[in-house]
């Protein structure tokens, strides 16, 4: 068993955010429901608070974070190092989805660099901190961030943009609401 710690400290901070891939997961409350687990990367992400943070959540193929977290708020957040120290580092809570227009939306934008792709953004108040060793985890060398998803959303356009979302996110794969049309 690995270390609970009380809050995010300066340490923990740093360390959360020179990690250049992290992931989340979820699940609706259904028991045959799907568990979804997301890698995120990008400047998306942000320590907002000692027991709070929150990211940048782009347009996807998907909406399973979204519509889980409104359901029943529960997430995970996993960041991994994957240099020479090993170190995982995983933080539970309570999520929240806001929209553009919707009051945390801005709070969180305001601290990213501007993304085509931005949809929501999702913060979470963290009630359960802990770290592991990580001695499984591979070491890897990270060579850039892939710019896809920009090129995707700027080829769209915001338009194109909605009717994507209308199609691919107006619904989690077990049936609960993701985004509304236009959003």
């Amino acid at each position: 068993m690995g270390k609970l710690f009380d809050a995010i400290d300066d340490n923990l901070r740093v360390w959360i955010e020179e990690q250049p891939m992290w992931f989340v997961a979820t699940a609706p409350l259904a028991g045959d429901g799907h568990v979804n687990m997301s890698p995120r990367g990008h400047d998306s992400f942000a320590v907002l608070d000692p027991h709070r943070v929150g990211w940048v959540d782009y347009t996807g193929s998907g909406v399973e974070t979204i519509a889980h977290i409104r359901e029943n708020r529960r997430v995970c957040l996993m960041f991994n190092s994957f240099g020479q120290r090993p170190r995982i580092v995983r933080l539970h809570g309570q999520g929240s989805v806001f929209l553009p227009g919707e009051p945390g939306f801005d709070e969180v934008v305001a601290l990213k660099p501007e993304h085509p792709s931005t949809r929501a953004v999702i913060t979470v108040d963290v009630t359960r901190i802990s770290d592991s060793c990580g001695w499984g985890v591979p070491v890897m060398e990270m060579t850039g961030e892939r710019e896809l998803i920009r090129q995707h959303a700027e080829k769209k356009g915001p338009a194109g943009l909605d009717e994507y979302r209308a199609q691919k996110n107006a619904r989690s794969i077990d049936g609960l609401p993701g985004l509304s049309l236009g959003s």
